[in-house]
């Protein structure tokens, strides 16, 4: 990564530099789950109110011994369901301004955000990844939320991405709109909608970036094979945004950047009234608190 590049690490500091967020952790009865609200806790992060059974919670802390994490207050709930409205409600009452995934299934937590904490945006998911075999922060959208997108949906899941990347210090973001083959295909639609994109950005329908599309993820990613293509792209070898032909490809490939380039992840929801984290329970805790620090950078910008 360059000397001059945004990295995890200056967004964890950054968030550092101001107030934690208070942040409802849904369904928080599991010892990964606290122990990831402890560790951004712990940096100044958050303030976590815990979210489920009572019992089971401090069941769970006598067991692990944190006696420490005695301290965050805890809202009963019985079910996921339950735990789920429960932090809605939370946010609507101004009592917390963050929701964090605790043991629950992500489609049961974004039944009621999607019913009371939607804003004009549409909401999405970005994945930021930070590597040593890549100069910059990646961003990869959408990995989580969304499932089969269409055009206009991937037009605001671009646009979301692209905001978020200018307010953590991309002047212009650039967007690879991926598929499996750089040139347009009608039997293969995602390389249709790439380029539609591409056209999109360059009319302003998508503002603030520069798209284009459609481009295999080599082409993307190395000049050198968009070169020998002989495609000509100033978003080859230097994209700021992955754009996935859907959530399958999405979650695919930010596994495998995980895993087989030894990226770190952090993650966040957009398009909601607060931010939402989705930690995985195999994220390490960088991967943690950088999420968590862009929730913090978001509430103080009001994105």
């Amino acid at each position: 990564m360059h000397k001059d590049a945004i990295d995890l690490e200056s967004l964890i500091q950054r968030a550092k530099s101001h107030p934690p967020l208070p942040v409802a952790v849904v369904d928080a009865g599991e010892a990964y789950v606290l122990e990831g609200a402890w560790e951004a806790a712990e940096h100044g992060l958050i303030e976590p109110v815990l979210i489920g059974d009572k019992a089971e919670i401090q069941q769970v802390i006598a067991d692990t011994g944190h006696t420490d994490w005695n301290q965050f207050p805890i809202a009963e709930a019985h079910s996921e369901q339950e735990a789920a409205e429960k932090g809605v409600q939370l946010v609507l009452e101004g009592k917390v301004r963050g929701l964090m995934k605790g043991w629950i299934h992500t489609d049961v937590l974004m039944h009621p955000v999607l019913a009371h904490l939607r804003t004009s945006r549409w909401v999405s998911h970005v994945f930021l990844g930070e590597m040593p075999t890549y100069h910059k922060l990646l961003y990869v959208t959408d990995a989580a939320i969304n499932i089969a997108p269409d055009l206009m949906q991937k037009a605001a899941i671009i646009q979301n991405a692209v905001d978020l990347a200018r307010l953590l210090g991309v002047e212009k973001p650039k967007v690879a709109a991926l598929s499996a083959v750089e040139v347009v295909k009608p039997q293969i639609p995602s390389t249709v909608d790439a380029a539609c994109l591409s056209k999109m950005a360059q009319r302003r329908q998508i503002k603030h970036a520069i798209v284009d599309g459609p481009l295999a993820f080599d082409n993307a990613i190395s000049r050198k094979a968009a070169e020998i293509k002989q495609i000509d792209s100033e978003v080859s070898g230097d994209v700021d945004v992955l754009l996935t032909p859907d959530l399958n490809s999405g979650n695919i490939l930010a596994k495998d950047l995980a895993y087989l380039a030894n990226a770190t992840l952090a993650g966040i929801v957009l398009g909601t009234k607060v931010p939402i984290v989705l930690p995985s329970r195999s994220d390490p805790p960088k991967s943690r608190l950088a999420s968590c620090a862009i929730a913090v950078l978001l509430d103080q910008i009001g994105f």
